[in-house]
């Protein structure tokens, strides 16, 4: 990512999260190296949260810090810490560009024109064709994707989730792709790739339901102002169904 080589393993502090108080609150790679302080997150669904996440992910790494150096903030000397570097590789199916900046001020509720507040998250788009360079310089990251990739295929051809995931790992090992860690992590790889592509259909489910029931509720919240507004039920059933005036009116009843 910086465009640096590092050997010796004493160069390197694993900082990764074992567990927080927020759920799923573990990050995928943190390290310490060279006073930046990096956290590196994989995501298969883009999520325009990932700031938010991030600057609750660096206070809980930088608490730690502080913790561990014994560093005084209190007091009246300027604490320096190590920089941050956040970093989120994306390899899902939405088509977007090779790299995108997310930014914590997108999501204030009132837009600030000072710029003094803002925390960014650098997205990378692992898909073919967007991060070509970055992969050929990372080649157990461009396995990752090759395994990915696989998975993909398979899907396409109608596998189930279990399937298509085997036989991309079966294909990987026999390609030489991530095949040592492959051989002695297959039943663990298996486990989150299932879990992940199951996870994410449940969601794009619960997401599809969302969106059913606000359309639902905001039909019958219509119903509710045409009666408010003395409309006859003959005027509103030439838009919406008896069953829904019918839901209506009980809840109107219920409401006396």
């Amino acid at each position: 990512m910086n465009g640096t080589d590092y050997t010796e393993e004493k160069d390197f502090e694993i900082t990764t999260l074992d567990d927080a108080i927020y759920i799923k609150m573990k990050n995928d790679v943190s390290l310490l190296v060279d006073s930046y302080l990096s956290l590196w997150e994989q995501q298969s669904s883009y999520n325009p949260n990932m700031p938010l996440r991030g600057l609750m992910y660096f206070g809980n790494l930088y608490d730690a810090y502080i913790d561990g150096h014994e560093l005084n903030i209190y007091g009246g000397s300027l604490v320096k810490i190590p920089t941050p570097q956040y970093i989120v590789f994306y390899n899902g199916n939405r088509d977007m560009e090779a790299v995108r900046k997310l930014k914590l001020s997108d999501a204030f509720a009132q837009q600030d024109t000072s710029h003094e507040f803002e925390w960014t998250a650098t997205m990378y788009n692992l898909n073919k064709g967007k991060n070509e360079e970055l992969l050929s310089r990372c080649k157990p990251l461009q396995d990752y994707m090759s395994l990915i990739n696989y998975i993909r295929e398979n899907q396409e051809k109608g596998m189930p989730v279990k399937d298509a995931v085997d036989q991309a790992v079966v294909k990987c090992i026999n390609s030489g792709i991530l095949a040592d860690f492959l051989k002695s992590h297959r039943a663990e790889v298996m486990d989150v790739c299932i879990t992940e592509y199951n996870e994410k259909t449940f969601i794009d489910g619960i997401r599809a339901e969302g969106r059913d029931e606000g359309i639902k509720e905001g039909r019958l919240s219509a119903i509710q102002n045409m009666i408010e507004l003395g409309l006859t039920k003959e005027q509103i059933l030439k838009k919406y169904t008896e069953e829904e005036y019918e839901q209506v009116e009980q809840r109107l009843l219920k409401n006396v």
